[in-house]
């Protein structure tokens, strides 16, 4: 039996080595897209609409799902346009998104990110959710196509 523990692991170094794509490269291309978001992020902070919409694709997709004051469930799809806007008018409160337990997952050109989020207007908790990317690497850089967000104000994790 110690054979079949041998044969194993050599089987398990071949599927490795032979997938084609390497650790390093999904290392290098999680850091790649973790970078979009801060400068998105970062953007917001600053008020820089030119920041954030560098990281989008200008057909991106955006929505918001919450639930109204009725407790009826609402989608809202969203303008790249009007974010800019919003992002870019002069205004005093720092817009201030902070994730944790951030997954990313890659598949060649293509990623989606699944993060939670806790949303601060200035040091002032506004509310909380989810945040999901999808992102596509087009002549090496990669940009946001698709971003879906929920939004609520209870059990959300406040730093």
């Amino acid at each position: 039996m110690p054979y079949l523990r041998y044969f194993f692991s050599f089987l398990t170094l071949i599927l490795i080595t032979t997938n084609g794509i390497s650790q390093a490269d999904i290392s290098t291309d999680s850091i790649a897209i973790r970078q979009v978001l801060v400068a998105m992020f970062d953007g917001m902070r600053e008020g820089d609409s030119a920041k954030v919409g560098s990281v989008f694709k200008k057909d991106v997709r955006m929505f918001s799902a919450y639930r109204n004051s009725s407790g009826n469930s609402v989608l809202k799809e969203e303008q790249l346009s009007d974010f800019l806007k919003a992002v870019g008018t002069p205004h005093e409160e720092i817009w201030n998104e902070k994730i944790y337990n951030t997954s990313i997952q890659i598949d060649r050109d293509i990623a989606q990110v699944w993060t939670e989020y806790t949303f601060y207007i200035n040091k002032t908790f506004s509310h909380c959710g989810i945040d999901a990317f999808q992102l596509v690497r087009e002549e090496n850089i990669w940009r946001i196509i698709s971003l879906m967000d929920t939004r609520r104000k209870e059990g959300c994790i406040k730093y």
